[in-house]
């Protein structure tokens, strides 16, 4: 909630005299150009043992940029301020445009003041019992996937996955193969879910310029006419892709070809998070994206598939072609049914893994495979995204799937030319180790040519697949926009 400010005629600085409101505990106060003051405004904070203030640069700073004291003294006649005093301390700064304080006030009732501050200068004051109001996520966006006037995004994750019920003896049952989502919100989490809002640019609109808050990200789309329109969000939901936890998804439209684009998430309108950046694709791009299919979760990107009947924007489980799920969810019943003969529960065929960890990864790899991931060369005239100084240039795992060849699924047909992105070896590698080796799921080595036609090896696990993580760059994509192998 923002509360708007009107100027008031200040007295003499007594704090009794000149206390011009209150704030309130996690509503955060937006202040511009016209609240500031040659004299300082005085705000009464709340009545706690322990509050943490935070403040947040919603714009670039001025010369003079506003200052903000707080003081717990229980002296009447203390006004927080440059001149300092006891118990009176003041809120710095970062480079990010962030600061916050911790403020021990015991019985007392604490003042807040903001010297200084011109016509442009622009901030947020939060006030809370706790972690700081405007404290930036931890945690970053996720990029699904993107074609040339489409992107799929998701928040970060913020609610675990409620822990899958494992077989017990004598019931040995395990999830559909046809699942689906268990419902949003977990009732434990009921009262304290988030609100994410998405906000996306063209890279040269300059979101990723200092100061890094949400109030001046926010700021900086809603005053730009042109990155305002650069995007439209055309469906949104709660999605559970992975154990990661729940995420916001957005489907987003209206995007440019072959446009660098930053992407940040804000949750509760104070806490940012990114940014990523992702580029779209060529105009010439004719993949769709598949995405929201309760049976793979983790699918979020474009499939060598024509476009969407009823000029729906992209596929999902209601518009799927039967001929692509219907085989899909056979071969997975087929298999959660010879992975039952086992007496899951009770014998025990690995002291690491279950069967509902060997389904899990099946289901994964089944997806990777089945519903193939196009990708597109890099353009000679694409400008990189601002990747982090490394060794070498790495290409991803793309392999060009002619029309004419075979197929890497029978059912998508061969009568259309694309630039298949092969999936990571490590989602074959984590079902090969999840399930009883009776079930003779075996991969190739990731040092096998077979190996490198069929898998992208080497970017998350070492080629020969010893050491976890150490490949090359250790992961299937990263915040900069590379995907080097379809990790979904």
């Amino acid at each position: 909630m923002l509360w708007p400010l009107v100027c008031l005629f200040f007295l003499p600085l007594t704090r009794s005299q000149s206390i011009h409101s209150s704030l309130s505990l996690n509503a955060p106060l937006s202040l511009s150009g016209n609240n500031f003051s040659s004299t300082p405004l005085l705000f009464s904070l709340p009545s706690s043992s322990q509050l943490t203030v935070s403040i947040a640069l919603c714009t670039s700073p001025s010369n003079t940029p506003p200052r903000v004291f707080v003081s717990n003294s229980s002296d009447s006649q203390v006004t927080p301020g440059p001149n300092g005093g006891p118990d009176v301390f003041e809120v710095i700064l970062g480079s990010l445009g962030l600061g916050n304080l911790t403020l021990d006030a015991g019985d007392t009732t604490g003042v807040l003041a903001v010297y200084g501050g011109t016509t442009s200068d622009s901030l947020e004051i939060g006030v809370s019992q706790g972690a700081p109001l405007h404290a930036p996520l931890a945690k970053l966006p996720f990029f699904g996937d993107s074609t040339a006037n489409e992107a799929l995004l998701f928040s970060p994750p913020f609610f675990p996955p409620a822990p899958p019920p494992e077989p017990t003896y004598p019931n040995y049952t395990l999830p559909l193969a046809n699942t689906t989502l268990p419902p949003f919100p977990p009732p434990s989490e009921s009262a304290s879910s988030p609100n994410f809002t998405l906000f996306l640019a063209p890279l040269d609109a300059g979101l990723a310029s200092l100061p890094q808050t949400a109030c001046a990200v926010r700021t900086r789309v809603k005053g730009d006419a042109s990155a305002a329109q650069s995007a439209q969000v055309l469906a949104e939901q709660m999605w559970l892709r992975d154990d990661a936890g729940w995420r916001r998804e957005w489907l987003v439209g209206r995007l440019s070809p072959l446009t660098n684009y930053s992407v940040y998430a804000i949750q509760d309108s104070t806490r940012l998070s990114g940014p990523i950046y992702f580029t779209t694709k060529s105009a010439s791009f004719s993949c769709q994206l598949v995405h929201a299919l309760p049976y793979c979760p983790r699918t979020a990107y474009a499939v060598p598939l024509p476009e969407p009947p009823d000029s729906a924007p992209a596929y999902n489980a209601s518009n799927l072609p039967d001929t692509l799920a219907t085989p899909l969810l056979a071969y997975l019943s087929n298999f959660t049914a010879s992975l039952l003969t086992v007496a899951c529960g009770r014998d025990h065929y690995s002291p690491l893994q279950t069967c509902a960890d060997c389904q899990e990864a099946y289901r994964h790899w089944l997806c990777a495979v089945s519903l193939p991931r196009c990708g597109e060369f890099p353009s000679s005239t694409q400008q990189p995204q601002q990747p982090p100084p490394q060794q070498q240039v790495l290409l991803p795992a793309l392999l060009p799937q002619p029309s004419g060849t075979a197929p890497r699924n029978a059912v998508l047909g061969n009568s259309t030319s694309y630039t298949a992105l092969l999936p990571c070896i490590e989602t074959c590698n984590a079902a090969d180790r999840a399930c009883p080796i009776f079930l003779g799921f075996r991969c190739p080595s990731g040092d096998k040519p077979t190996a490198q036609s069929s898998y992208g090896v080497g970017y998350i696990d070492s080629m020969d697949g010893d050491v976890r993580g150490g490949g090359v760059p250790g992961a299937a994509q990263d915040r900069w926009g590379n995907v080097y192998c379809n990790g979904n």
